[in-house]
């Protein structure tokens, strides 16, 4: 019998991500997994180990990793406030459905509930925001955990997992076994359920596609292409999941979330077939629950069948009754999907030359007060960026430039948090950068957005990752502003923002930093922060007035005072 080396929990741990395929980790270094990041030291030439200046921007770049290459981003941060700043990660992984594992240190076991220092219960804290949380207590069973992890963390419906690792155990030595590496776990739809979607494709007349979710990756997308063009049908991208289905092509849609095409909204409601192919029915995808009617569809003025295609089988008539429900992955799916001969009515193509046109429509010029047109800022960016760029953001009205006038043109060159996080934009970019160092990525922020996760500036730096980071400055948090004035108006409190001189803040880290107050001044600004050879920041100073491209903060307090 083979003897086992006795290896320390740090090592044990560390082994076990090498033999998962781990290939990146994102850290705040703590005192309490010291013998993890000694057992990265020595593993550093496969496993590249990215500290952080927060431990938010670590578990931000962990989740942008896992919606990237779909294998769990990892997270490693110290117990107590290292966890609590992480959370927003972990809440982003499980609403956005994205593969993670977050590892803590945590108090030793001779010391657990005394409320020993930064101890907390993380079963309690992140019970209901992953899908699995626990705490390893012997290191012999290390590679039996995150063996686990990865399984849980990428079938059915992916999400995070949480593992907290008490200091004794990560010291403690053990002889054991490593684990087999994770498998990734296909559902393929049946015969019968490929059958009704035939049948309920065959009879409809105005058929609309909705997809969205992950377990995607190129070749699906290829696939679900193919399977349009096929059946004629249009495609509609879920809230930021634009990039599943090429914005250029003839079937696209546009986007279905919030500030929809109010078009593309009334041709969803009077759809006689949806096909909701991987998201979540929830409230963006659904606008609040009103583009499907989850009550009675059938005795709706015009009559809908429904299918809901998911991973997780939980998520199958959580909300909606579909008149067919399947259970498969989104590869094995589409695969189905794009090997079924045509069974669509002749005339259906029709719909889809409208639907388009309707995009079109909603991609014409907008004129806002100020200097800068924010309009003219995305036709430059969408003629000069490669095809594969990388676009991340997070939440605000600074937002609504990107998913509505930018286009996706291939599978994963967009980032940004289905779970509305603010934030997200900044340390998505740097996952994105570390990962595909050869790739252009493009970081969009507000000023509110921005300072939340600006820090990782520093981070971009240290690593020579050259990102450009477009702050769009209103002096506001939007958002909040716009919907202050429809509910309140007139009583602007707690949104205004007085900041700092974004450009100099980017040029104090080592990049390099521009402020644009015209629209005449983006397109050279921008070429020089693709030549720069370090990351670089572009300041967009915007007149405040210019909420929306439909709107204006004087034109919503005017409505709303007259109510």
């Amino acid at each position: 019998m083979t003897s086992l080396k006795a290896r320390s929990g740090g090592q044990i741990l560390v082994d076990q991500l090498k033999i998962h395929g781990a290939d990146i980790a994102f850290c705040v270094p703590g005192e309490s997994y010291l013998p993890v990041l000694d057992a990265l030291y020595e593993h550093r030439d496969s496993i590249r180990l990215i500290t952080c200046r927060h431990e938010s921007g670590a578990a931000n770049m962990a989740e942008a990793y896992g919606k990237l290459t779909g294998k769990p981003g990892i997270c490693l941060v110290t117990r107590g406030p290292g966890a609590t700043n992480a959370s927003i990660g972990v809440h982003t992984a499980f609403q956005d459905s994205t593969p993670m594992i977050l590892c803590i240190g945590q108090v030793g076991s001779d010391f657990v509930e005394r409320e020993a220092f930064q101890e907390i219960d993380y079963r309690r804290m992140y019970g209901q925001m992953a899908k699995w949380v626990a705490q390893i207590d012997r290191a012999d069973r290390i590679p039996e955990f995150i063996a686990r992890a990865y399984q849980v963390a990428t079938s059915g419906r992916m999400g995070p997992v949480v593992l907290a690792l008490p200091e004794d155990m990560l010291s403690a030595t053990a002889s054991v076994t490593d684990a087999r590496a994770w498998q990734r776990m296909e559902i393929s739809p049946g015969e019968q359920a490929l059958a009704g979607l035939s049948s309920l494709l065959s009879k409809a007349k105005r058929p609309f596609v909705i997809v969205g979710g992950s377990g995607w990756n190129a070749e699906a997308c290829a696939d679900l292409q193919h399977f349009a063009e096929t059946q004629k049908i249009p495609i509609g991208c879920a809230f930021r999941f634009q990039d599943l289905f090429d914005n250029t092509h003839p079937n696209y849609a546009g986007d279905v979330g919030i500030g929809i095409n109010p078009k593309l909204a009334a041709r969803i409601k009077v759809a006689d077939l949806v096909i909701a192919l991987g998201p979540r029915l929830g409230e963006m995808t659904t606008s609040g629950y009103t583009l499907i009617d989850p009550a009675d569809r059938q005795n709706a003025q015009t009559p809908q069948s429904l299918v809901h295609i998911h991973a997780g089988a939980e998520e199958l008539g959580r909300v909606y009754q579909a008149d067919l429900m399947i259970n498969a992955t989104m590869a094995a799916m589409v695969r189905s999907l794009a090997a079924l001969p045509r069974v669509t009515q002749e005339g259906v193509e029709a719909n889809v030359k409208d639907t388009n046109a309707d995009y079109h429509s909603w991609q014409a010029q907008k004129t806002i007060p100020g200097a800068v047109q924010m309009w003219d800022v995305m036709q430059h960016l969408d003629r000069v960026l490669p095809v594969d760029a990388i676009v991340a953001n997070g939440a605000g009205n600074y937002a609504t430039w990107v998913h509505r006038f930018h286009r996706y043109r291939g599978f994963r060159t967009q980032l940004a948090p289905t779970s509305g996080a603010m934030g997200y934009g900044v340390p998505a970019a740097v996952a994105a950068k570390a990962v595909h160092p050869d790739r252009v990525v493009v970081a969009f922020a507000g000023d509110g957005c921005f300072l939340m996760t600006g820090q990782e500036l520093a981070t971009a730096v240290q690593y020579q990752l050259n990102i450009i980071f477009i702050v769009v400055n209103n002096n506001m948090y939007g958002t909040i502003r716009m919907h202050q004035e429809r509910e309140f108006p007139g009583h602007v409190y707690g949104t205004a923002l007085i900041n700092p001189d974004f450009a100099a803040y980017a040029r104090a880290f080592g990049a390099s930093g521009e402020v644009v107050v015209n629209t005449a001044e983006f397109a050279p600004a921008f070429a020089r922060a693709m030549k720069a050879g370090k990351p670089a920041l572009i300041e967009i100073r915007i007149d405040p007035e210019a909420i929306s491209p439909n709107t204006t903060l004087q034109a919503i307090r005017a409505a709303a005072e007259k109510k």
